[in-house]
């Protein structure tokens, strides 16, 4: 009769080790935007992601929301997905009219400021995905060179 150990199983969930933290995002976004205050830069990331969440949709959107801290990945989630594509100058302008006393131009601050800090928290590769189903000219504001040649 064989007396092989059996491994012990354990249903305790582990912590996420592998993806960014809240504070990890934020402090990114601050660096990023340059913003002062933690506060600040928390409310731009706020704003940015809710705005996101309505344009990234599938298995992105899932991607997404797990490849953020769980109060990101919230923002993304809760979301009602758009019905059509905002060009990334109507979405920098629904940032504007989400934030009191926006501009164009400080809200396209705003949103790249963040999307820009996406890359290096959450990877090359998802953000790819991401920008092959926004229309052209989101890639500027996820902090890459827009390639696609003008229509």
């Amino acid at each position: 009769m064989s007396t092989a150990t059996v491994p012990r199983v354990t249903t305790k969930p582990h912590p996420q080790v592998d993806g960014p933290t809240w504070t990890q995002l934020i402090e990114a976004v601050r660096q990023s935007g340059r913003y002062t205050t933690r506060p600040e830069a928390e409310q731009v990331t706020r704003t940015v992601l809710s705005a996101l969440g309505t344009h990234v949709t599938g298995d992105e959107r899932v991607d997404l929301a797990r490849a953020l801290p769980g109060e990101a990945a919230r923002l993304i989630a809760a979301q009602i997905p758009a019905t059509h594509r905002l060009t990334a100058a109507r979405f920098v302008d629904e940032v504007a009219s989400r934030t009191p006393g926006a501009t164009s131009a400080t809200a396209r601050w705003d949103v790249s400021s963040v999307l820009s800090a996406l890359p290096p928290l959450i990877g090359d590769d998802l953000i790819t995905r991401i920008l092959a189903q926004l229309p052209p000219g989101y890639a500027l504001l996820f902090g890459r060179a827009d390639l696609t040649p003008a229509s």
